[in-house]
């Protein structure tokens, strides 16, 4: 299906009209739960995660045969103001090295058996600086966020939504301070490792953005502060919601660009659980502001969706358990 939207106003109604889980599914999943052959609890998180997998599913008893990884690819204007400690062009490399099997996110979906789709938006044109203008008019950002939601299979059963754009940490960090209060300095990490007078540099740019883009809805924040790969994850995450495809998040790139669904409406992300902490900074204050606590904890800072690839393992992990594991009836076995 088509993204239902064309306008800002139409893409939050489609938020507000939503599906939530399925009640039943829900109550067959925890009902299944407590006949599995181990001790109440035993299995920790992992018990939470299936049966909240089940719900989004439909399925007390689900399976997990069809994850999809996308990575949206995009390029800032605000890199001239000297945020990163890459050129622009290694966004269009990086790309290039997605589609050839060379980086870290392709061996992750390998490993966990994850479909990989990659789509880099008009590389060859920057967003505006954000210090300077919006970061994107208004067709710009319905457009980005109409291919997030078109790149998302309806067959896919989980997803994880990743990014490339060398300088994006800077937007993410503008979009959590606009959303969440607080200074730029409060925000603003190193990335992908600038020096002191980059870090300096980059939280002057998101002071400046803060400045000048004072109107704090959700999705003109987005819009104004935002790119083209943050907007194509927000249309990703908005369509598995809309076809009951729970989500991993990844770091704090997609964490913020997720932050301005969760404001824009209610309950947007409940579908989604947060697949790791990163090592940027702000992640932590981010993951809490969202009521997400991170499956895995492992010092990355790769973005591409690494992370949240990575914890489909656990999330695999926790379905085969719920699923495969034999009831005190089905083993022939007391249960007390």
């Amino acid at each position: 299906m088509q993204a239902p939207f064309t306008t800002l106003s139409t893409f939050r109604d489609t938020l507000a009209a939503a599906p939530g889980p399925d009640a039943e599914a829900i109550a067959g999943a925890q009902d299944r739960n407590g006949q599995l052959t181990k001790p109440p609890g035993a299995l920790g998180r992992l018990e939470d995660l299936a049966i909240w997998y089940a719900g989004w599913r439909g399925d007390a008893k689900p399976q997990i045969n069809a994850p999809q990884v996308i990575i949206f690819a995009g390029n800032h204007g605000v890199c001239a103001q000297g945020v990163s400690a890459f050129p622009p062009e290694v966004t269009v490399q990086m790309v290039a090295n997605f589609e050839h099997g060379g980086a870290a996110i392709n061996q992750l979906c390998k490993t966990f058996g994850a479909k990989m789709d990659v789509y880099p938006l008009s590389l060859e044109t920057p967003t505006a600086d954000f210090t300077e203008a919006p970061a994107m008019t208004e067709e710009e950002c319905i457009a980005a966020l109409q291919t997030g939601w078109n790149a998302v299979d309806p067959a896919a059963d989980l997803l994880v939504t990743g990014e490339m754009g060398i300088g994006n940490t800077t937007p993410a960090a503008a979009i959590s301070a606009a959303l969440l209060g607080g200074d730029a300095a409060d925000w603003t990490g190193r990335g992908t490792g600038v020096d002191d007078a980059g870090l300096a540099r980059k939280t002057d740019a998101v002071a400046k953005g803060l400045a000048l883009h004072t109107n704090r809805d959700p999705l003109e924040i987005l819009r104004c502060l935002g790119g083209r790969e943050l907007a194509a994850m927000v249309g990703a995450i908005a369509a598995a919601r809309h076809y009951r495809i729970p989500v991993i998040l990844d770091g704090f790139i997609c964490s913020a660009a997720a932050l301005t669904l969760a404001k824009a409406v209610d309950g947007a992300l409940d579908h989604a659980v947060a697949g790791h902490l990163s090592a940027e900074g702000a992640h932590q204050r981010l993951l809490d502001a969202l009521d997400k606590e991170p499956l895995l904890r492992l010092g990355l800072r790769l973005g591409e969706g690494s992370g949240a690839a990575l914890a489909i393992g656990v999330l695999k992990g926790a379905i085969a358990c719920h699923s495969g594991m034999a009831t005190f009836a089905e083993a022939g076995v007391s249960d007390g």
